[in-house]
C-alpha cells in the first residue's frame, strides 16, 4: 500500500474510532475492566460515617485526633489485543473485509484503553505468532498499531489460536485484560484458552460475514479457500450440499460457544455488515 493512501486510511480510522471511544465506550470500558486492586492515597481527619477499620492509629496517636487512611482504585491495566491476520480475514461481501472490521475494533478498544490510562499491546497471529508489539501508552503508539494492521503481510495463511494464547501466557507475567479478535475458524483451542484464561481476563470478539453462514443457490461455483489457496467446484443448486454446509457452520459456532462458556470467556459477535457498537456495549455491560 502506498504511504499516502496508508496515512489517509489510518486517519479515517482514527477519526471514527477515537470519537466512538470518547462518546460511547469510555465510561462502559472503565466500569467493565477494573484495576488490579486498591492503593494508599492519603490520610485525612475522621468524618462521621467513616469505617473505623480505616483509622490510622499511629497518626491518630500523634495528633490526638482520629485520622483515617484513604485508598483509591488502581486503574492502570495492561490490555493485550490478539488479532487474527490469517487469510480468512480477507473475506467480505457486504462492503468490508473481516480484517477491516477487526482493525476498527482494535482501534476502538485501544483508544478506550488509553483514555483510562491503560497500556495497550498487540499480538498479530495466523498459524503462528507473526508480530508482538509491547504494551505502551499514547496516541502515536495506537496509530502504529493501526498502520501495522492495515499494511501487515503475514507469513502464514492458516489459523491457530493455540500459538498466540500460549505466547500470551508466557510473555505476560502479570495479569492483563486480553481481547482475542478472530473468526475463530481454527482447530480446537480449548486447552490453550483454559490455561490463558486462568491467568488473564480474556474476552473473545468473533468477526464473521453473513455470506459465510450459508451457500447461495447460484449453481456450479468455483470456491477458493484463502487460507489454503485451494480451489474447489461446488454445486450450490444441490439442497443437500447447502444443508450440509449450513450444518457444518452451525456446529462450528456451537462448539466455539461451548468452549468460551467452559473457559469462562465473555464473547461478542460482530458481522461485517453490522454495527459493532451494540455488541461491544453489550459485552461491557455483562461484565
Amino acid at each position: 500500500m502506498e504511504a499516502t493512501e496508508l496515512l489517509k486510511k489510518v486517519r479515517r480510522i482514527e477519526i471514527r474510532t477515537r470519537g466512538l471511544s470518547r462518546q460511547v465506550f469510555a465510561g462502559e470500558y472503565h466500569s467493565a475492566f477494573k484495576g488490579r486492586g486498591i492503593s494508599f492515597s492519603e490520610v485525612r481527619e475522621y468524618q462521621f460515617g467513616d469505617d473505623i477499620r480505616s483509622i490510622d492509629w499511629n497518626v491518630t496517636a500523634r495528633f490526638n485526633h482520629p485520622y483515617v487512611k484513604v485508598f483509591e482504585e488502581e486503574r492502570e491495566l495492561t490490555v493485550m489485543l490478539l488479532i487474527d491476520v490469517s487469510g480468512s480475514g480477507l473475506f467480505g461481501t457486504r462492503g468490508a473485509w473481516k480484517r477491516e472490521i477487526s482493525t476498527e475494533l482494535a482501534a476502538v478498544l485501544a483508544f478506550s484503553a488509553i483514555q483510562n490510562n491503560d497500556k495497550i499491546g498487540v499480538i498479530l497471529f495466523s498459524d503462528r505468532v507473526e508480530k508482538f508489539i509491547p504494551p505502551r501508552k499514547g496516541r502515536k503508539h495506537i496509530l502504529r498499531i493501526i498502520r501495522e494492521l492495515l499494511d501487515f503481510t503475514p507469513a502464514g495463511a492458516t489459523t491457530s489460536l493455540d500459538e498466540p494464547l500460549r505466547y500470551l501466557t508466557n510473555a505476560m507475567k502479570k495479569r492483563c485484560t486480553a481481547f482475542v479478535i478472530s473468526d475463530f475458524m481454527a482447530p480446537d483451542f480449548e486447552k490453550s484458552l483454559r490455561i490463558a484464561s486462568s491467568k488473564h481476563d480474556i474476552a473473545a470478539l468473533r468477526v464473521y460475514d453473513n455470506a459465510e453462514r450459508e451457500l447461495p443457490e447460484i449453481g456450479l461455483a468455483l470456491i477458493n479457500d484463502p487460507e489454503t489457496g485451494e480451489d474447489k467446484w461446488i454445486d450450490t443448486s444441490s439442497r443437500d450440499v447447502r444443508d450440509t454446509y449450513r450444518k457444518w457452520w452451525d456446529e462450528g459456532v456451537l462448539k466455539n460457544n461451548r468452549i468460551f462458556s467452559r473457559c469462562g470467556v465473555d464473547t461478542a459477535v460482530v458481522a461485517t455488515d453490522g454495527d459493532y457498537v451494540k455488541p461491544l456495549l453489550a459485552l461491557f455491560k455483562r461484565r
